[in-house]
């Protein structure tokens, strides 16, 4: 179940980075030598994003809203998006030269660290083969056989290109096999942006405070039914007014896009008795807590084996990737071994099978998980430490890589009571945090990730930057 956070004795002295002479770049016109002979107390002084919003005005008059991800506007938290140069590690560097600490991770496949040199010396040799092929290489199946070794419900795999295509195919495909075409999603859960999903969605819907999307058919969302998160009575009910009609019931086991909300004792397992008691299948979203909660995710993680998984993210090591599996006898519907059609050209493409590879490799290594866990929870209870000592209401939790928590006494247990948080001290919060040099998820409705390569230095400095920020405002 969850992982239990006790109380953890942590230095809270604040220190100049060890990592700043890291910082890259050591061009004379880019102002990080200046930048490395300074003082912490300088560095804060100096603090400015000027490059980032002259580059971000630019970007408003090429791109809608400056972005091609709507969060990354800072439209929730306000104040000037920044705009990153490079990454490594657990750290990451703006156009200005500001260093920050990085709990985001790319959204989650920055498991082992940013830019891990493995990694890249990885895909420097398959680059000197070609970037895609458009055909069939043995990367496909070298990823595959670890995919399917390590998620209990995967017998067969398809890769894609995202998340949301992978969470497309998936819908389809138990439409398919089932020959149902009504299914349950919950509030606040988010399956990529596909026209069917966008009900009642988290993540960036939530965080744009739109209620679904303009553009989206009545047609394509018609057989969607939503249930609240952790409500197993509101899901039995939509069973019994639709007996012999649902497809599929599809839910992050752990929801990531509403914050960080874990099931409740027995919703999991109450799911899965519901969808096989009615010929309906169970799909685990895992394209966040696949491989991050643990090698063989949130499946593996709470004994509970769905019928069809999507993955993404942690599988491409960085690089665009998705994925779609389940049983063999369903999986074997998918075109060419079946009718239902799904493809795409640079689908299993040699780069992120790759990164991929490397990247589940390190992971498979003893004590991953439980580095993780240590880190997370030192992390996570500092943070509440430091808000209950500033005397904010304020509530969280974790288990391994990822984290979460929310401005309100709690607790959270459903997209609603997550809208229960002052947004508008958060985003008070997290502008102070972007000073400190810490870099958070741009929403009060997103999770947060650790990695391998955060170090106890690093949740010290974060702990202290987040009372320092707390005793302010």
């Amino acid at each position: 179940m969850a992982a239990s956070i006790s109380g953890i004795g942590i230095g809270l002295g604040l220190s100049c980075s060890s990592n700043l002479s890291k910082s890259l770049h050591s061009s004379q016109s880019s102002g990080f030598r200046v930048m490395m002979t300074v003082s912490v107390e300088d560095k804060k002084k100096n603090y400015t994003l000027q490059k980032s919003e002259e580059a971000f005005n630019a970007a408003k008059n090429l791109m809608p809203g400056g972005v091609n991800s709507p969060v990354r506007a800072f439209k929730s938290v306000g104040g000037q998006p920044i705009v990153i140069d490079s990454v490594k590690g657990s750290h990451m560097w703006d156009i200005d030269g500001n260093e920050y600490i990085d709990y985001v991770g790319s959204w989650g496949p920055a498991i082992i660290g940013h830019a891990d040199d493995e990694v890249l010396a990885a895909l420097a040799e398959t680059m000197k083969k070609g970037t895609s092929f458009g055909a069939p290489c043995l990367l496909e199946n070298v990823l595959a056989e670890m995919v399917i070794s390590a998620v209990p419900s995967i017998e067969m795999v398809r890769f894609v290109n995202s998340g949301t295509e992978a969470c497309m195919g998936v819908l389809r495909l138990a439409r398919a096999f089932t020959g149902r075409e009504k299914i349950i999603k919950f509030e606040g859960c988010y399956h990529g942006h596909a026209d069917p999903f966008l009900v009642k969605a988290g993540s960036g819907v939530a965080t744009l405070g739109l209620p679904d999307s303009p553009g989206v058919p009545r047609a394509a969302t018609f057989e969607t039914l939503t249930a609240p998160y952790n409500d197993i009575l509101a899901v039995e009910n939509l069973f019994n007014s639709n007996k012999g009609e649902l497809a599929a019931v599809i839910l992050e086991p752990v929801v990531g896009n509403s914050g960080f909300i874990p099931p409740k004792p027995d919703f999991l397992e109450a799911l899965q008795r519901l969808t096989k008691e009615n010929g309906t299948l169970l799909i685990f979203d895992e394209v966040m807590t696949g491989f991050r909660l643990s090698y063989g995710g949130a499946q593996e993680y709470f004994g509970i084996t769905p019928d069809l998984t999507t993955l993404g993210k942690i599988i491409g090591g960085g690089l665009p990737v998705g994925a779609y599996g389940g049983r063999r006898e369903i999986m074997e519907m998918v075109a060419p071994a079946g009718p239902m059609y799904q493809a795409g050209t640079l689908s299993g493409n040699p780069l992120a099978m790759t990164a991929g590879i490397q990247t589940l490799k390190r992971l498979k290594e003893p004590g991953t998980y439980e580095y993780l866990d240590k880190i997370t929870g030192q992390l996570v209870q500092g943070i509440l430490d430091a808000g209950k000592k500033t005397r904010h209401a304020i509530c969280g939790g974790y288990i391994n890589g990822m984290f979460g928590f929310f401005f309100t006494e709690g607790p959270v247990y459903n997209f609603d009571d997550a809208k229960k948080s002052d947004t508008a001290k958060f985003a008070r919060f997290y502008r102070g945090m972007l000073e400190e040099g810490v870099y958070l998820a741009p929403s009060q409705f997103e999770a947060g990730f650790t990695s391998l390569a955060h170090t106890q230095e690093d949740i010290q400095k974060t702990i202290a930057a987040a009372e320092k920020v707390l005793s302010k405002i």
